[in-house]
C-alpha cells in the first residue's frame, strides 16, 4: 500500500514540475496565460476615454455589451479609492447602554479609573 502511495505523489510531483516547466516555456515565448479580456484592446481606449468624460459604468457596460465588472476591469487604475472615504468617516455613537448593579457597580464607582474610563462608565 505505500508503494502505491509513493508511486501516486511522485506522479503528482511530476506533473506539477511539467505543468511549471510549461508555463515558463509559454511566457519565454511571450504567450500570455488566462482569459481574454472582455473589452478587445482596440475598445479600451474608447471606454476609458468615455469614463473620463463621465459617463456610468452602467451605460458603458449597456453600450459595449459586457458586465460592469468588465468595464471596472479596463478602467481600474482610474477608479478612486475608498480608503480616504473610509479614515474620514464619523466616531461611531454609543448605542448601548449598560445597567450593571451589585458589587461590579460598586466597585467601578470607588475605583481609581482614567478621565476617559470614567466618563464611558458616566454615559453608560
Amino acid at each position: 500500500m505505500q508503494t502505491l502511495a509513493a508511486a501516486g505523489e511522485l506522479q503528482r510531483d511530476l506533473q506539477g514540475e511539467l505543468t511549471y516547466d510549461g508555463l515558463r516555456a509559454a511566457e519565454a515565448k511571450g504567450s500570455k496565460g488566462g482569459r481574454r479580456p472582455a473589452v478587445p484592446a482596440d475598445k479600451t481606449g474608447d471606454v476609458r476615454t468615455a469614463y473620463l468624460e463621465g459617463r456610468s459604468i452602467a451605460a458603458l457596460a449597456r453600450d459595449h455589451r459586457v458586465s460592469r465588472g468588465a468595464i471596472r476591469t479596463a478602467v481600474a487604475d482610474l477608479l478612486p479609492d475608498h480608503t480616504a472615504d473610509e479614515e474620514a468617516a464619523p466616531a461611531l455613537e454609543l448605542l448601548v447602554t449598560l445597567d450593571m448593579p451589585g458589587k461590579v457597580a460598586d466597585f467601578l464607582r470607588t475605583a481609581e479609573l482614567e478621565p476617559a474610563k470614567r466618563a464611558a462608565l458616566a454615559q453608560g
